[in-house]
């Protein structure tokens, strides 16, 4: 069977890969000031808000769950969705995911720590974090372990072990190359880091089993973590939340919004460092007919939950929805089903799935989809549930809110633009796998 990327030799792979390695350039240190600088800026706003109060985020009853939460939500499903893509087409041998498996993992461990930075952003008195740690202490506080929230901690934290390591062991034998040929300071930073990797059999059989396990582990974790984020809301009693559609909607949504990002990040750097012969159009073909069947599934679950909500025979839930679809955040639904539904079908023409700037335009607009999706469960249930006198009300973000979401985006870019700089993007390992040994051509069996 052809390959989803261009057939080179061991040596060429390596070159190819470590070239994106090199010194950089201006332009790349104009994008890491610029990333510094929205970074820089999101922590500005966070610090105002603990000098002047949660009042400057917009948040009062009974919207208590503003756009912290939402970003908390759209991370998480950006974090989960990358070891998934990763470690369940590993599983399942599909060989176009070995030229992208690197950068979902990378983009899983970045995300996961920038989600995790928005509830002690929600929390408000951060340096009061410790009080809702489950230690004995004298102020008789104990978390309520029966809580999805509770749930979310132990969830995430074990998630982020667990893909961190699926990470940094598919990156050891990387690091060995980029050692053996660096010189200095990086040869000993390199060195310090990939552990005294040698290439010897044993190592390669305890790599081997070590990989297979963490893939087999992160699967399943993924699919359960972020049903436990969606049993925030599934297991209250507002309107519009209590649904047992939620965990398999939000691990769809997570995989849709991972796909997409994963394009966003691939095709600039396929662009930048001239990867041409490894992140082909085919590569990224495969992965637009992916999002085609999860654009379907986004739909389907548009559509069941409007038909549960009228089915159910409950006032509440009905009204809830058709409050969404015509009220002050009609015109937010309207565009996020667009967006995450109709918008992935032009992928069902080839003309446009084998494009650069359509499959980029594309996947841009799964993104906002995704984050507006987030935008209207999140605020809209509160802003109609069971006491009529907030109904009618538009519950926004306010400039703070944009400010620290911002941050998040340019702390995300920033991490992602000093990894494609400092460690290899694609997993040369990996990709060696699918050739031939030096001295033989494909098919060709052992002595």
């Amino acid at each position: 069977m052809e390959l989803p990327f261009k057939e080179l030799t061991y040596s060429q792979t390596d070159d190819a890969v470590l070239r994106t390695l090199g010194t950089p350039r201006g332009l790349f240190w104009l994008f890491v000031l610029l990333a510094a600088g929205g970074t820089g800026f999101g922590a500005f706003c966070w610090g105002y808000q603990i000098a002047t109060g949660m009042g400057v985020a917009g948040i009062n009853h009974p919207v208590v769950w503003g756009t912290y939460l939402i970003n908390f939500v759209f991370w998480v499903g950006i974090a989960h969705s990358g070891t998934l893509i990763s470690a369940i087409l590993y599983l399942l041998k599909a060989r176009w995911r070995n030229p992208l498996a690197r950068a979902a993992e990378a983009m899983t461990v970045f995300a996961v720590a920038i989600a995790g930075l928005f509830p002690l952003i929600h929390l408000g008195r951060v340096w009061i974090v410790y009080w809702i740690l489950p230690y004995p202490n004298q102020r008789d506080l104990w978390p309520n372990f029966q809580s999805p929230l509770v749930f979310d901690v132990v969830a995430i934290s074990t998630y982020l072990t667990v893909s961190s390591l699926f990470w940094y062991t598919g990156l050891l034998p990387d690091l060995a190359t980029v050692r053996d040929r660096a010189t200095g300071i990086r040869k000993k930073i390199y060195g310090i880091f990939s552990l005294g990797w040698t290439g010897n059999h044993l190592q390669w059989t305890h790599h081997g089993w070590g990989y297979l396990l963490l893939a087999a582990l992160a699967t399943p974790l993924v699919i359960s973590v972020h049903s436990v984020v969606s049993w925030d809301f599934a297991l209250s009693v507002v309107p519009g939340w209590h649904s047992t559609i939620f965990a398999p909607y939000f691990v769809a949504g997570a995989i849709h919004s991972g796909l997409a990002m994963v394009l966003i990040l691939l095709i600039p750097l396929r662009i930048i460092y001239k990867l041409e012969e490894i992140l082909t159009m085919r590569i990224f073909e495969r992965v637009a007919q992916t999002i085609v069947f999860t654009g379907l599934i986004m739909g389907y679950s548009y559509a069941t939950e409007f038909f549960i909500a009228w089915y159910s025979g409950n006032v509440a839930e009905w009204d809830i929805f058709l409050w969404r679809a015509t009220g002050p955040y009609a015109f937010w639904f309207w565009l996020m089903t667009a967006f995450n539904s109709v918008a992935p079908l032009g992928f069902f023409f080839k003309t446009l799935r084998t494009r650069l700037i359509p499959l980029l335009v594309i996947a841009v607009m799964i993104q906002i989809g995704m984050w507006y999706e987030r935008f209207v469960i999140i605020l809209s249930s509160p802003a109609h549930e069971f006491d009529p006198y907030s109904w009618g009300r538009y519950f926004g973000p306010t400039w703070v809110e944009y400010g620290i979401m911002l941050g998040s985006f340019s702390m995300f870019l920033l991490l992602f633009l000093l990894f494609a700089k400092f460690l290899p993007s694609v997993s040369m390992s990996e990709l060696k796998e699918e050739l031939p040994a030096p001295g033989r051509s494909r098919g060709e069996g052992g002595p």
